[in-house]
């Protein structure tokens, strides 16, 4: 029982720490360069000044010209992307989970200086786009690059990818806790401490050196009071209203890339069609342009009137969905805090319970959460945003009916769409193993029948077809030790007087064509398959090669026999 562990202990763990905390600083750094080029862009299209200090494009004396910016920034990002990288296209996360599952985690170093810069000049010059996205790719591509350079594994490439995407989003945000729920939620598929661990020192990272480089304190500071009873309807009225938005808004953006594709166009030219849009829609709502984070803070603390909300929140709504099927580059979660939070400030007036802010905080994490598919980091995330304790229980609440919508609705998200419409299936839920749960030495057969190395092949033949069940392949001994395996062909078509010895072939040069007692199930049925065998011996340890089991396929298949008859069979209590 000793080999039996809660969590697999892996000595690799002390080598990727230290590494994780490096690319915690970089992504850091690259998450305030990015900001300091969304800036640098802002300054140049509309105030036409070489400056990194911080601009709203609402506030441009421009006129009419404005349109054409958008237009311009688009136009720039198509030939980058068609020229320079493809990868930059799209809001990033996609991308990222795509390179996880279906690229092996590998990133060139075109996406790490081609996403911020594009994603600056599309944001600079007016895209309703948040810095998230590029950010999480930019930060991706830090630590793909990063664990490349190191010559690591596959698995290893993955953890410092996902640690440098979030500790780029804990800089934007200062949400460490968050970041570090979308990991788990959305981009590790996995939680174990091989891969958990890294992620986290690389947020902690960022989140300590957050306020040294880009500020300090929550990004929407509030004070919410406490709610009363009747704040727990009103809070599944509001998870409803928002789960039905997130819907609205993805099914919308599907209709929108469908349009995109129907082009004759070479989709290098699909930003700039998107940058009509919100030029046209920059003209008539300016506030509707950029980051939003201003606008987004009025809406939380209730600084607008209701018919303004309305105006700029269509107008916002229609420019982001045009401007993200058209593939230019971008972050969503920005624009989705905003419309969650104007659908809260709409919905306000008729959900008592609570002050009136408490219904923006907890709709802009219903819609993200529900959007993302992503309960968890929105709950997180809009406490980290705002630090109101008070609301921690409404945010559970509506995130998770809004999810539940989300669920029950929709097959597949935002953050997965894109990847299904390339023929790649990406699956949410993941859940305990049952070839984690069990071990060799629980499964495999003691006393396996076996071939005594000096015995002929006759023999052994005649041994072989004795036995209750004939199998392809038989353990070969010598006095107990492991020697080899002998299939039962290679006895048919040998001579009879043939010393077994002779028959046994060189070792598979694919791995030890063995298994130990202590290894899991799962890394058993991953030896089977690369060694291409249907059984393998198991020995009691490498160096004494003691012969102590074997095991099949269907040895394998029994590890699966509990689960599936905890999903299936329905059992009665009592005898009722």
């Amino acid at each position: 029982m000793k080999h039996k562990r809660d969590y697999t202990a892996d000595n690799r763990l002390l080598y990727l720490s230290p590494i994780a905390l490096c690319i915690g600083a970089l992504s850091t750094g690259a998450a305030w360069m990015l900001l300091k080029l969304i800036a640098l862009f802002t300054n140049l299209f509309y105030f036409q000044r070489f400056s990194f200090a911080g601009a709203s494009p609402a506030t441009h004396t421009l006129g009419w010209i404005a349109i054409f910016l958008p237009i311009a920034g688009g136009l720039i990002v198509g030939l980058m992307a068609r020229y320079g990288s493809e990868k930059i296209r799209g809001h990033g996360i996609p991308e990222a989970i795509e390179a996880i599952l279906f690229g092996k985690s590998r990133m060139s170093p075109k996406v790490a200086i081609l996403k911020p810069l594009s994603s600056g000049i599309v944001i600079g010059s007016g895209g309703p786009f948040g810095a998230e996205g590029p950010i999480i790719m930019t930060g991706g591509s830090i630590g793909s690059l990063l664990a490349q350079f190191l010559h690591l594994t596959a698995a290893e490439r993955k953890t410092l990818l996902v640690a440098g995407a979030c500790a780029g989003m804990t800089a934007i945000f200062g949400t460490p806790v968050a970041a570090l729920l979308l990991a788990v939620e959305l981009l590790l598929f996995e939680l174990k401490p091989r891969s958990l661990l890294p992620v986290a020192l690389a947020c902690a990272v960022a989140g300590f050196l957050r306020p040294w480089v880009i500020d300090a304190g929550p990004l929407f500071a509030m004070q919410i009071a406490a709610p009363g009873a009747l704040a727990f309807a009103s809070c599944i009225a509001a998870g409803l209203a928002s789960g039905v938005l997130a819907a609205v808004l993805t099914l919308a953006l599907y209709r929108v890339e469908d349009w995109f594709h129907r082009l004759t166009l070479h989709w290098m030219w699909w930003p700039a069609i998107g940058g009509v849009a919100v030029g046209i829609g920059g003209w008539l709502q300016p506030r509707a342009l950029g980051v939003g984070y201003d606008v987004i803070s009025d809406l939380l603390h209730h600084h607008m009137l209701l018919s303004a909300a309305l105006s700029l929140l269509a107008v916002k709504a229609v420019i982001w969905l045009i401007a993200l099927g058209s593939g230019t580059s971008g972050g969503v979660l920005a624009p989705l805090l905003m419309m969650g939070a104007g659908l809260g400030l709409v919905l306000s007036p008729w959900l008592p319970g609570a002050s009136p802010e408490l219904w923006a905080l907890v709709c802009m994490a219903g819609v993200l959460g529900s959007v993302l598919g992503a309960p968890l980091t929105a709950i997180v995330f809009a406490f980290g945003l705002t630090h109101a304790s008070e609301a921690l229980l409404p945010l559970m609440t509506t995130v998770a009916v809004a999810y539940g919508v989300n669920v029950l609705l929709m097959k597949r998200s935002i953050m997965t769409e894109k990847i299904a419409r390339r023929g790649l299936h990406v699956h949410r839920e993941y859940g305990i193993d049952p070839l984690e749960r069990q071990h060799v030495d629980d499964l495999m057969t003691r006393a396996p029948q076996s071939i005594d190395i000096g015995m002929r092949a006759a023999d052994a033949l005649a041994l072989c077809r004795s036995g209750s069940h004939t199998h392809r392949y038989y353990p070969v001994a010598d006095k107990g030790r492991l020697a080899g395996m002998l299939s039962l062909r290679t006895l048919e078509q040998a001579a009879p007087e043939q010393p077994c010895r002779e028959l046994l072939a060189a070792p598979a040069d694919t791995g030890e064509p063995f298994l130990l007692p202590q290894m899991s199930a799962r890394i058993a049925a991953g030896a089977m398959a690369r060694l291409q065998a249907g059984r393998l011996p198991v020995v009691a340890d490498r160096k004494h090669m003691k012969l102590v089991g074997i095991l099949s396929l269907s040895d394998l298949a029994r590890a699966s026999s509990v689960h599936a008859e905890e999903e299936s069979v329905r059992e009665k209590l009592l005898g009722f």
